[in-house]
């Protein structure tokens, strides 16, 4: 099934003007994750959080001045989803659930005509976040070079460099976005997680199936094509994919808004992450993957020609 007909798409002649977009873009990012940061999940920071749901809708100052009488004055409050659902965190550690029961029976007497129930409960010690935040980093530069690895044994080297590249540009661009769009949006939780971990290393898959598909096509090409320059190869072998790219693409992101929307909040992250990272993947392996081994041919080729 092919969604377009054959198409002539200059892909390749265009691709300095997004070197221009997708450094504009990260750059924007990186501004954001050091001056606004993102938000660390309690998987991360260590601590004791609780998802409460009221039958009545509350006041965020209410429940604050419950926990200040608590002695809980670091704690971070906020909505989860909806003005009856609320999050409890606090970096405060006790023995087994003794901070829980200190949580959830400061609400029972501040709030008597308001019953609520617990959605959600975790603790986590500091010496296990700091071991999750080393893992999941350890987990992402791992499977990158994996990555790199398998396109080098199956192309080249170069293509090895390029796939890598690319993910590299999609982490990047999804994390900057998700520190800009962090508590623009109402019932979005986008704090780093193992939910949104997980994200990153689905979105890095995707992403990179996606470029094999087309080096794949580069390569059959190149053997069908011989006395074309590489450059028209690759356009040629982009326009040959693009329909099949839009099709499995379109399709995961429809999944994705569906997920995004009825998903529930604990969800949403999820999805945003991985919605935003099918955007960028999409492009990222036409607009830098595919067009680092084209800037790659240029640069050998000047080389033989300065030394001839």
């Amino acid at each position: 099934m092919r969604l377009f007909g054959k198409t002539t798409i200059d892909f390749m002649g265009k691709r300095k003007l997004w070197y221009l977009v997708s450094g504009s873009l990260i750059g924007i990012g990186l501004i954001s994750l050091l001056i606004k940061g993102v938000d660390l999940g309690i998987d991360f920071l260590g601590g004791t959080e609780i998802v409460v749901k009221f039958e009545k809708a509350v006041q965020i100052s209410d429940v604050r001045s419950a926990m200040d009488k608590l002695g809980i004055n670091q704690a971070e409050i906020k909505t989860f989803g909806s003005d009856r659902e609320i999050l409890l965190r606090t970096p405060q550690q006790g023995e087994g659930t003794v901070v829980g029961d200190r949580i959830r029976s400061g609400l029972a007497t501040s709030f008597p005509d308001n019953p609520f129930t617990v959605l959600k409960e975790d603790k986590i010690g500091p010496k296990v976040g700091a071991e999750l935040r080393r893992d999941a980093m350890y987990a992402v530069v791992a499977s990158l070079l994996a990555i790199m690895l398998y396109v080098a044994f199956r192309f080249k080297f170069i293509y090895g460099v390029g796939a890598v590249v690319a993910l590299f540009h999609d982490v990047l661009v999804t994390l900057g976005i998700i520190s800009l769009a962090n508590g623009l949006i109402p019932g979005l939780n986008l704090e780093i997680s193992q939910n949104m971990i997980a994200a990153f290393l689905t979105l890095v898959g995707l992403s990179v199936n996606d470029t094999v598909v087309i080096f794949d096509r580069i390569r059959e090409n190149q053997k069908i094509f011989r006395s074309m320059k590489l450059v028209e190869v690759i356009n040629k072998s982009l326009n040959e994919t693009l329909s099949r790219t839009i099709i499995t693409s379109g399709t995961i992101f429809l999944v994705l808004i569906v997920l995004l929307i009825f998903g529930g909040e604990v969800n949403r992250g999820f999805a945003f992450a991985l919605t935003i990272g099918i955007i960028t993947g999409t492009y990222s392996s036409i607009y830098i993957a595919s067009a680092i081994v084209v800037e790659w041919a240029n640069r050998a080729q000047r080389k033989a020609e300065l030394i001839d």
